[in-house]
Parts: structure tokens; sequence; C-alpha cells
């Protein structure tokens, strides 16, 4: 029983990886151009807002589903290295500054910390008796 359970858990982190990075990619992975504005020359991007929303809506899910299933500090360990090292990987080949370094340390404490919320709300609503007392 403990070997099937273990099995279990880790087809659920190899899953959850791979779903996070699938987010990364639907979302954003795909957005690599910076917008500059003509007349006053600033410079945005890559990604538009409407991105960044369905990304953070979408990892919210995933993270809320994950932790009706696993671990929510597993959850959050497993999202946040998965999508930072997304992120990094395109951020670290197209930044010259080495900004990108910041960036990557700001993406890990914001999913490890927003994921592993999400995912303890999510079994703790889970876990919530359905039936009336009395």
């Amino acid at each position: 029983m403990t070997a099937m359970r273990g099995t279990r858990a880790l087809f659920g982190v190899l899953f959850l990886a791979a779903a996070t990075v699938g987010v990364w990619l639907l979302w954003l992975g795909w957005d690599t151009e910076y917008t500059v504005d003509p007349e006053t020359g600033n410079t945005s991007g890559p990604y538009e807002p409407w991105q960044v929303i369905g990304c953070v809506l979408t990892l919210v899910l995933l993270a809320a589903l994950a932790g009706t299933r696993l671990s929510p500090w597993l959850v959050g360990a497993v999202m946040a290295v998965a999508f930072t090292a997304a992120w990094t990987w395109q951020a670290a080949s197209s930044d010259d500054s080495g900004l990108w370094a910041v960036g990557a340390v700001l993406v890990l404490i914001g999913m490890a910390i927003g994921s592993t919320l999400v995912s303890l709300a999510a079994r703790r609503l889970s876990r919530r008796p359905t039936g009336r007392r009395g």
C-alpha cells in the first residue's frame, strides 16, 4: 500500500510540474516581443495584461486542484520550481543585463507563497465535513 501511495505521489508531482510548465508555455512562453511607444519611446512587454491574468488564474486553478490530492507544501515547491525554471530559461536567454536573476528570485518567491496558500486553502475546504450537525 505504501509503495502504491508513493508511486501515485510521484506521478502526481511529475504531472503537476509538467502542467505548470505547460501553463507558462500556453500563456507566456510564446511572447518575446517588446512594444515601443512611438511618441514617448517607452518600452513595455513582453507580456500583455490579459496574458498575465490568464496565467495567474490558470495557476490558481491548478494549485487548488493539486492541493486536494497532494501535500500543499509539495504543491508549492513543485509549482514554484517548475514555473521559475521555465521563466528563467526564456529570461536568461534574452537579457544581457543580468537582471533576469532578480526576476527569477521574485518569481520563485511569489510562486512558492501563492501556490502554497491556494493549495492550503483548497485542502482545507476539501476536508470540511459536508453533513449538518445536529
